[in-house]
């Protein structure tokens, strides 16, 4: 229990929560205290939002990491797949439904399953530019579906490019120091 508290409240957390006092306490004095409860009000809605969507994520990755062998993402994606993994991970990115809050417990799966850095970095690549989600929900309806495709095709060899760069550098160790083993 005594490390879980250590992990969750770590540096990253008290950054954050000197900015959020900071802030706070600036829109409280140069815009008022109904400013600053319409914002604790919006961001609590937000929070409320939020949580069931990162709760249910969060369970999808750890009954992936339950029910797949720990080699399994390495096996397909580890450092050594080279263009291959990046692939399958850059597909893998296109069709991952939903915001931060959905992709990043299944991207913290992966990293701690063993998929390389080059692999990593094409799944977020083409989740954040080729999200099929984004793709069909606003560029089709907004811009057509003839740009929606140019810009698809184009923007394809970003998570190669990405991915190739990325593998350049070593693992980083992961918040529980892991090392991408």
């Amino acid at each position: 229990m005594k490390v879980l508290f250590k992990r969750t409240f770590d540096k990253s957390f008290m950054i954050f929560a000197v900015l959020a006092i900071v802030t706070g306490t600036a829109c409280y004095l140069v815009l008022g205290a109904e400013e600053f409860r319409s914002a604790i009000a919006s961001d609590t809605a937000l929070v409320a939002f939020l949580v069931p969507k990162l709760g249910a994520a969060v369970l999808v990755a750890a009954f992936l990491q339950a029910l797949l062998p720990p080699s399994f993402f390495a096996k397909y994606m580890g450092e050594e797949t080279g263009l291959k993994g990046m692939a399958i991970a850059a597909a893998g990115g296109t069709v991952t439904p939903g915001g931060p809050m959905t992709s990043f417990p299944l991207v913290t799966l992966l990293r701690d399953s063993g998929t390389g850095n080059g692999s990593l970095v094409s799944y977020v690549t083409a989740w954040a530019v080729n999200g099929f989600q984004r793709i069909f929900m606003w560029e089709v309806p907004l811009m057509g579906a003839e740009f929606a495709a140019v810009r698809f095709v184009a923007s394809v060899p970003l998570s190669f490019i990405s991915g190739s760069l990325a593998r350049l550098f070593p693992p980083a160790a992961g918040p529980q120091g892991r090392t991408g083993k």
